[in-house]
């Protein structure tokens, strides 16, 4: 392509115009010198009012951590779901990226990408999907009534009927169970409660889990089970029951997910994770993740086109699936005041699904996270 062919490249006050997230140009002392109209909407105000400005004067940071990092104008610094306050708006859950600019010493430019809405909702799915959920919450006893009553009489009439007709009264029975499930299943990822969390020992849920995949998969399972434990992690914060249905769900997953491969294989992996993990809870304090468990396999990985979305609602990959397992771990996991991502190394063909939990001793005295 010649010059004289060649597009001319929007310029860079374009491009940050364009931009769905706020975006912040800082001088030295945090003092504010440009914004993207996003940030102007973040902030509740125009570029003129804002100019000129101290960032800390309308947005005010509970974690003394991030505070002294944003200071340091040569460091990066990454933090997810941070409580700020906003002057004249309230609260609001963000995550926060901070870079030094390139040979402009003291200058740093910072994006916000605001979780507030989401959050509103109860879960961090945001939007239709809750709306959605919350459905089962005012509905379940209206419906379930009714079902009852037509398994009740299913069961009447076979009695009343020859066997040869009595395939269709257990299609009755069983499809009522069938949306009996679906309903309960529903409610529990909807619900607003939470489970009580506890110290647990992470590699006694696992091994639970491990004893009900392997008496479900019977004597002579068709993939191999590879265990990499590290026996010194200490207690995590959580609930005993919802860490073992997590992680049935996702091995259970990972062994349908692999059953086409040549040696059909999956790790369940326990470490402690290093390097700076900040989420902060409901009361703004920084709460850290540090011990992690994955969960692997060596199928073919979900389709690219699914990834971003594998933890709503109703999506699912399966034929028969209701798109329900993993939105509910997620929901468990963030319960327990813990993080699930997925990821996909295409180099060594794994996918990989990563839980990342607190440590007992750091939250014995922090109130609870809020039910969804």
């Amino acid at each position: 392509m010649t010059p004289e062919t060649a597009t001319a490249l929007p310029d860079a006050h374009r491009l940050l115009s364009s931009l769905p997230h706020a975006v912040v140009l800082l001088e030295n002392g945090l003092t504010i010198t440009s914004l993207n109209p996003a940030a102007e909407q973040f902030f509740g105000q125009s570029a003129r009012r804002l100019v000129g400005t101290r960032l800390r004067d309308i947005l005010s940071i509970s974690d003394r951590r991030l505070l002294d990092r944003l200071s340091d104008s040569e460091a990066p610094v990454s933090a997810r779901e941070v409580v700020v306050q906003l002057k004249g708006k309230g609260a609001r859950r963000v995550d926060i990226n901070v870079a030094p600019v390139a040979d402009s010493p003291g200058w740093q430019v910072v994006t916000l990408q605001d979780n507030s809405a989401a959050e509103a909702l109860g879960d961090d799915s945001g939007g239709p999907d809750n709306a959605v959920l919350r459905g089962p919450e005012i509905m379940a006893h209206e419906i379930k009534n009714p079902l009852a009553g037509i398994r009740g009489a299913a069961q009447l009439l076979a009695r009343k009927i020859e066997d040869r007709d009595k395939a269709l009264t257990d299609l009755i029975t069983g499809e009522v169970d069938r949306i009996a499930g679906l309903i309960e299943r529903m409610q529990k990822l909807s619900g607003r409660t939470t489970p009580p969390v506890e110290p647990c020992n992470l590699h006694e849920a696992a091994r639970r889990a491990i004893d009900v995949l392997n008496a479900a998969k019977g004597d002579k399972p068709s993939f191999r089970l590879v265990e990499e434990f590290d026996p010194s992690l200490p207690p995590v914060l959580g609930s005993p029951d919802g860490l073992v249905q997590v992680l049935i769900n996702l091995l259970s997953n990972a062994v349908d997910a692999c059953k086409t491969a040549r040696e059909p294989r999956v790790t369940i992996r326990t470490r402690f994770a290093s390097g700076l993990q900040l989420h902060t809870g409901d009361d703004g304090a920084p709460l850290r993740l540090p011990i992690e468990v994955r969960v692997s396999d060596n199928g073919p990985g979900i389709d690219a086109v699914m990834r971003d979305h594998i933890f709503e609602p109703f999506v699912t990959t399966k034929k028969s699936g209701q798109g329900l397992g993993l939105p509910l771990v997620r929901k468990l996991v963030r319960d327990m005041n813990g993080r699930i991502t997925h990821d996909r190394d295409d180099e060594n063909g794994m996918t990989h699904f990563r839980i990342h939990l607190p440590l007992a001793r750091e939250t014995r005295n922090r109130p609870r996270r809020k039910a969804e």
